[in-house]
């Protein structure tokens, strides 16, 4: 399966333990996605069964999953195409459980589509808690119209995800096992632990004896980062006037946070996303800029689903250079869909 990459302010931890018994290789995975624009995606998933078979099924899942998620679509979008992923693979009756956050900083927020997995626990100083998720049928059913749930999480709670190779065993009810997980971390988590140790705690307290299960175990920490260190949005009518409008709300921002010495490219790029915006867009248009110790982040949100895509312009033509100026300068920049149409981002290195 591999080990996801470390990304930048997102603490996290994890556990794969293959089953000790028949085949050992399972359908489990899990995976961290950088979304852009300082949002995380985080992946779990089981397929059912072991063996090559589970494994290959697996592999093929994680792939596309990652790949949808890197198009910036929202949580029950990727469940709803991975569930078509599911049903074109020539297994038949294949049941798939998964799980998929989102993680924002900027608005604290966690957004949450499960297709069928176990609940995803929240940890902290203040208690132990699940996630609230509404409940969505495993992927490979087929024709399901899956739903998702946003929540305001605190910064420094800690997300717990799993597989039932964690909590389920022969002879034991699993809402007891998930009772004892909580249990375990409520009581590890009243301080300030280590997600390394807190993993290691639970795994010896769930599964005391590492050579007796039977299925494959996995298990991911990740805590929630901090929010930005400054925030600002503001409403624009789409109208030309407007990028006049959003420059000087930009230039003013940067100024109270000492962020002069990016003003250039920063205007440069809001301008050009701004304009896209007007012209082939539909208003109202939403600015929101953010700024960590390293990033700062301009989005613009409009009213259309359409999304925009860098051309190249002939030597004549006076529009179709904006998108290419974008990627020249910026450090990273995306379009993600929303209920309401779509936000365009980019992100300049301080």
């Amino acid at each position: 399966m591999g080990t996801p990459p470390a990304l930048p302010g997102l603490a996290t931890a994890s556990r794969y333990r293959p089953a000790t018994q028949g085949a050992g290789v399972g359908g489990d995975w899990f995976d961290l996605i950088p979304l852009g624009a300082d949002r995380v995606g985080v992946l779990i998933g089981d397929v059912m069964g072991r063996g090559l078979e589970a494994a290959a099924v697996m592999g093929q899942l994680r792939s596309a999953a990652h790949a949808l998620a890197k198009t910036g679509m929202q949580p029950r979008q990727l469940m709803r195409a991975l569930d078509r992923c599911v049903a074109d693979l020539d297994v038949p009756d294949q049941l798939v459980t998964c799980c998929y956050l989102v993680i924002a900083p900027d608005t604290g927020t966690v957004t949450v589509c499960s297709a069928g997995h176990l609940p995803v626990l929240i940890a902290g100083t203040g208690g132990v808690s699940a996630l609230p998720c509404p409940v969505n049928a495993p992927l490979g059913v087929g024709d399901v119209l899956y739903e998702e749930s946003s929540s305001e999480i605190a910064p420094g709670a800690t997300l717990v995800l799993y597989t039932d190779g964690l909590v389920e065993t022969p002879g034991s009810d699993i809402e007891f096992r998930i009772d004892e997980l909580s249990l375990l971390l409520d009581e590890f988590f009243s301080g300030t632990p280590s997600l390394e140790d807190a993993a290691d705690h639970v795994l010896a307290g769930l599964l005391p004896d590492p050579e007796s299960h039977n299925d494959d175990v996995t298990l991911l920490f990740a805590q929630l980062p901090a929010p930005p260190l400054a925030a600002v949005s503001t409403a624009l009518p789409a109208v030309p006037a407007s990028v006049r409008e959003g420059r000087a709300f930009l230039h003013k921002a940067l100024d109270s946070w000492t962020c002069a010495g990016i003003a250039g490219d920063a205007l440069l790029l809001l301008s050009e996303t701004l304009t896209n915006a007007v012209q082939h867009a539909e208003g109202p248009l939403g600015l929101h800029v953010h700024r960590t110790a390293t990033d700062l982040t301009v989005e613009v949100s409009d009213r259309s689903p359409q999304l925009p895509q860098p051309r190249l312009a002939g030597q004549d033509e006076e529009s179709g250079r904006g998108l290419i100026l974008v990627r020249a300068l910026a450090a990273g920049w995306g379009v993600r869909p929303t209920d309401e149409g779509k936000t365009t981002w980019f992100t300049l290195r301080l």
